[in-house]
């Protein structure tokens, strides 16, 4: 496995196999530097497919990884339904060799499986869809208990750079009342959010509490991360997740 590559740490079955991507490795010029892989972010075509061919070839992939066009909604797809440029942001599959992927530029990429490995998901999760319910529609697709299930939280923004706005805390708090302790007064109506710990507390209330990750913030390291809140006009991170016979 390429060093550009990040593995989770978590206790997959060895027949789930996952992956995030960093920006290192491709052929993109600044400030998609290096491996962008977004269509459609003002890269050139063919850069992005090259690397989608170098991410392929480099993490050893069965399959070409099934892009999506990501609207942050809370579309979830069967990796069978799958077709070019479908619309969804969140696939699950009980396919081998069926790669589930999501495209992240401090968004919350979220891989899931369960312990038998016969099924998986990934999801795209930026504030809006997980507020919406992005987690929940995902886990209804699923047709393990959510106590056999296990989460990994890729790259995303840290607690200490994610500033949002007063309507973006009131629209969690709607939700649940816990989301309070994910928002730290940052200056008059703005606070810091953690998108980390509400997204634990989505999956929790759901009865998924085995989480690993979770520790990253792509603002914080531009040498390894793109980040749209940081740069605006940048590349996207992928992350992966297959099963294996």
């Amino acid at each position: 496995m390429a060093d550009e590559f990040i593995l989770p740490d978590w206790p997959a079955p060895a027949n789930v196999h996952a992956l995030a991507t960093t920006r290192f490795g491709g052929q993109s010029p600044a400030p998609y530097d290096s491996l962008n892989l977004g269509d459609h972010v003002g890269d050139d075509l063919q850069n992005v497919l090259a690397n989608r061919q170098y991410l392929t070839e480099h993490a050893s992939l069965p399959s070409s990884p099934l892009w999506l066009t990501q609207t942050h909604s809370t579309i979830v797809l069967n990796s069978q339904d799958w077709q070019q440029a479908i619309e969804a942001d969140a696939t699950v599959s009980q396919q081998v060799n069926a790669v589930c992927v999501v495209m992240t530029a401090d968004c919350l990429p979220i891989l899931i499986c369960d312990t038998a490995g016969t099924e998986i998901a990934a999801i795209h999760a930026g504030w809006r869809g997980l507020c919406d319910g992005i987690i929940e529609n995902t886990l209804k697709k699923l047709f393990s208990d959510t106590s056999n299930l296990m989460a990994w939280l890729g790259p995303a923004i840290g607690p200490s750079k994610f500033e949002v706005g007063e309507e973006v805390r009131d629209a969690f708090l709607a939700h649940s009342a816990t989301a309070d302790s994910a928002f730290q007064p940052s200056r008059p109506n703005h606070y810091f959010a953690d998108i980390y710990q509400l997204a634990k507390q989505r999956l929790a209330a759901c009865g998924l509490t085995s989480v690993y990750g979770g520790d990253y913030c792509t603002v914080s390291e531009p040498e390894k991360f793109f980040s749209y809140r940081r740069d605006n006009v940048t590349g996207r991170m992928a992350s992966l997740i297959w099963l294996s016979t």
